[in-house]
């Protein structure tokens, strides 16, 4: 049941027609991690919780240093040195008491991914390098959990929902990430702190990606399955790309 101050603080979900006193409900019984509390999990991690989700899970084994804030924004000067869970997880409190915060502060590999993942109903990736994305996408798909997944680099930026567990309107399987994207080597791999990213870039990304988790909890509308969303700020360009599993071609993003 939701509380009194539960239902002041979430009036303006409870009064959409497709969210309600149910949805809400759902959203606090929802359990979806967030990998990675850098520059997308940080608006990823405040949205979550500011729409109430009830358990929140962040992976990460890094700690805030200066550079990071520049755009990894639920960090502040005084947390440069912490950990970045701790870090998220005091200011996800300080947004919203009623959430549960799950902190891990590791690193997700072959002997531990399946484990941590497989306590969510829901998986976003907001990491930076593309080791880590292989590993969570399969992860995903061997516990047959969604995938929000998105990346960043220099001015752009990507979002998409994967499901290969499940099929699609045609009765075919959803493409994974493996088929829809080439797996570099990890000398050919963009990086942010060789190439750059403008500061707004994973805000922007990371609100969209908070939105398609929203939507799996809910079941409402329509996730970016077999659909790419893409951001370009320099010329605010924003294109949806339909995908069926050819291999991704152009620039690879981290």
């Amino acid at each position: 049941m939701l509380s009194h101050e539960e239902l002041q603080r979430y009036a303006r979900h409870i009064v959409l027609r497709d969210i309600g006193g149910p949805g809400q409900q759902a959203l606090k019984a929802a359990r979806v991690v967030v990998v990675g509390a850098g520059g997308l999990g940080s608006p990823i991690l405040q949205y979550l919780a500011a729409a109430g989700v009830g358990t929140i899970g962040i992976v990460d084994d890094d700690t805030v240093s200066l550079s990071n804030l520049q755009r990894q924004v639920i960090h502040g000067t005084p947390d440069i040195g912490r950990p970045k869970v701790a870090s998220a997880r005091d200011a996800i409190l300080r947004l919203n008491p009623h959430v549960t915060v799950e902190a891990h502060a590791i690193r997700l590999d072959a002997t531990n991914a399946r484990n941590v993942l497989s306590g969510y109903d829901v998986v976003i990736d907001g990491t930076d390098n593309f080791a880590t994305r292989f590993l969570v996408a399969d992860a995903c798909e061997a516990l047959e959990r969604p995938l929000v997944a998105a990346a960043v680099i220099e001015f752009y930026g990507w979002v998409t929902v994967l499901m290969p567990y499940a099929t699609g309107p045609d009765g075919s399987r959803n493409p994974s990430l493996r088929a829809i994207m080439r797996q570099p080597d990890d000398g050919r791999a963009q990086t942010c702190a060789e190439f750059g990213i403008l500061g707004v870039v994973p805000g922007i990304l990371g609100t969209l990606a908070a939105a398609e988790a929203l939507k799996l909890v809910l079941g409402l509308g329509m996730p970016l399955v077999r659909r790419m969303l893409t951001v370009d700020v320099r010329d605010m360009s924003i294109d949806a790309l339909d995908y069926e599993g050819e291999p991704a071609t152009g620039t690879e993003l981290t």
